[in-house]
């Protein structure tokens, strides 16, 4: 008898040879997070693919839109599973071809993954085809652009049939890569670049920089809904808040007004380098876009990038435009809560002429001209955090075990 199962298909893990193993696994640990909360009865490797079965008939249906989210995943099929008898999976193939209603043509397109079955694959597309076309006489055959497809694969002992295939979001298994930490706001460009990156594998750990106390904590829960909506990619475990405001009035009481904006950025990479060293993490993300705002030309960005030793910063949307950026939030569900109005540290203390040209040596003077060492060290210790479940290769540092059930105080 046949059953409902989800078949996970991949693309570049394909290509990992000696690691693919290691790369499926860890797509097998993070499929199982992201299905927690579904009757999932295993999730296995099986001949190219993963496999997910269920407890139940219709948790596959439910499933698949989530599967689709994890980072790693090409495709996600509804199949029937099926022994190998022809009678078993040409009923399955009907089923199958019904739900894709409305169409006009199909095609029948069958694989083995392994050659120890009898019946090769044009005799499996003759098979499936004959019943097909017995079952539905309106429709007609077209090999070259049918309108569904219905794909038959013989794989380790079983028979899996489906017609629908979802695609996914691609990319690699997060907990593949190293840790990365992402400064990040409420708006539309960090929460992009951090979930960019979390694709490529990398465990995310956000870091959001508050106007508190000179504003409000609104900013801080919106990047918490924000987090909650990422959390399908399962790349984010941990976001720290560090209260910025005072600090950043200390800097507009010290330095020229054109170089505010400049100053605070580069206390926040140096605080940020500093949770990273403390997170065991490799490298420094933000979502900064090339010419997009003052602080984002090519010689601010150096100013700003000079602070940080010894990690590298990576700016996934460096030659994106908002356009580009908003289509992507809207794509991975962040754009409603990011097109919210909050204040936060990136509205405080703002100067009417920014300056756009920065020259080092302007920078190291302002630099100099606030105690911007024991600024961090009390930016560090004043730092604030919440744990989310859905990160299955997150670990907590040692120095920051304990876990803040809210980010505001009371």
């Amino acid at each position: 008898m046949a059953s409902r199962v989800c078949l996970v298909h991949y693309h570049e893990i394909g290509l990992k040879g000696k690691n693919r193993k290691t790369f499926e696994d860890q797509l097998c640990t993070n499929l199982r997070l992201a299905l927690r909360d579904l009757p999932v009865a295993h999730v296995g490797r099986i001949s190219g693919h993963l496999l997910v079965t269920f407890s139940t008939a219709e948790a596959p249906l439910v499933a698949a839109p989530l599967i689709r989210q994890v980072p790693g995943v090409a495709r996600v099929s509804v199949a029937f599973r099926c022994e190998r008898d022809p009678e078993q999976f040409c009923a399955a193939a009907v089923e199958a071809l019904a739900e894709a209603e409305p169409f006009s043509t199909f095609k029948v397109h069958a694989k083995r993954s392994n050659t120890d079955y009898e019946l090769h694959t044009m005799d499996l597309n003759r098979l499936v085809g004959t019943a097909l076309c017995h079952a539905f006489p309106e429709k007609k055959v077209d090999v070259h652009e049918p309108d569904a497809t219905v794909h038959v694969l013989v794989n380790q002992g079983n028979v899996y049939v489906y017609c629908a295939s979802e695609p996914g979001v691609g990319g690699l298994p997060v907990g593949t890569a190293a840790k990365c930490v992402s400064l990040f706001s409420s708006g539309f460009d960090s929460p992009v670049a951090t979930w960019m990156m979390g694709r490529r594998g990398a465990v995310m750990v956000p870091v959001h920089f508050s106007g508190r106390p000179q504003t409000s904590d609104a900013s801080e829960w919106t990047c918490q809904d924000i987090v909650r909506a990422l959390q399908p990619e399962g790349a984010i475990g941990r976001l720290y808040v560090v209260p910025f405001g005072d600090c950043q009035r200390e800097i507009a009481l010290a330095v020229p007004q054109s170089l505010r904006v400049i100053m605070y950025r580069r206390l926040m990479y140096d605080v940020a380098q500093r949770i990273a060293r403390v997170e065991g993490a490799k490298a420094l993300v933000t979502g900064e876009s090339l010419g997009q705002v003052a602080s984002q030309t090519l010689e601010n960005i150096t100013a700003t990038s000079e602070v940080v030793e010894g990690l590298p910063v990576l700016r996934p949307l460096i030659g994106s435009d908002k356009q580009e950026i908003m289509a992507r939030a809207k794509a991975i569900g962040t754009y409603e809560l990011s097109a919210q109005t909050v204040p936060d540290c990136c509205t405080l203390f703002m100067p009417r002429r920014p300056e756009t040209h920065a020259r080092l040596a302007d920078v190291h003077t302002a630099w100099e001209a606030f105690d911007h060492e024991a600024m961090a060290e009390r930016l560090l210790d004043e730092v604030e955090w919440v744990d989310f479940p859905g990160c299955a290769a997150y670990r907590p540092p040692k120095r920051w075990r304990p876990r803040h059930e809210e980010l505001a105080p009371l």
